[in-house]
Order: structure tokens, then sequence, then C-alpha cells
């Protein structure tokens, strides 16, 4: 399962993001987005869990939840073709 995390402070490493999920099963990647110019954080990440049951386990415990002194949004991330279009500036 993909799951979205969001409101990421923009110090945490993928590694900060690993070890918070680690908790509740096996972690196959975790991903902080970057931004391409500026290479900071976008305060946003991804992580992949094999085990369904593990992954939904993860987004229970998480969601709304400190993280490094934010409050993180958690849930399973929708496919890109779902989301709709971003607006030209």
């Amino acid at each position: 399962m993909n799951i979205y995390i969001g409101n990421l402070p923009y110090s945490v490493t993928e590694e900060d993001l690993r070890s918070a999920f680690e908790q509740y099963g096996s972690v196959d990647r975790a991903n902080v987005i970057m931004d391409r110019d500026t290479g900071r954080s976008k305060g946003f990440g991804f992580v992949e869990m094999a085990d369904q049951s593990a992954a939904q386990n993860a987004i229970n415990a998480l969601n709304d939840t400190d993280f490094q002194g934010r409050n993180i949004r958690v849930n399973e991330a929708r496919p890109r073709n779902d989301r709709p279009p971003r607006r030209p500036y």
C-alpha cells in the first residue's frame, strides 16, 4: 500500500519517516518529496508498505498525531489519475 504523509516538518528525512512507520511493519520505501529548484522538502512524502494490514494500522495510529512538532496527515495515497488537474498560474 502506498501511504501519503502531509504537513511534514521541512527538516524530516526519509530515515525519519522509515523509523516512524517501521513500528507498524516492514517499510519497502520511504520518500520525502523535494523541490527541484531549492532542494528543500515540500512538506509531504510517501511510504510504501507491502502488508495491507500493517499499513492500515500505521495510518490509523499516525494520522493527526504530532510528528517533530507538527500534526501530520496520513492516508492511503490516491493514484495520480484520480486527482483533479492542476490549474495553470
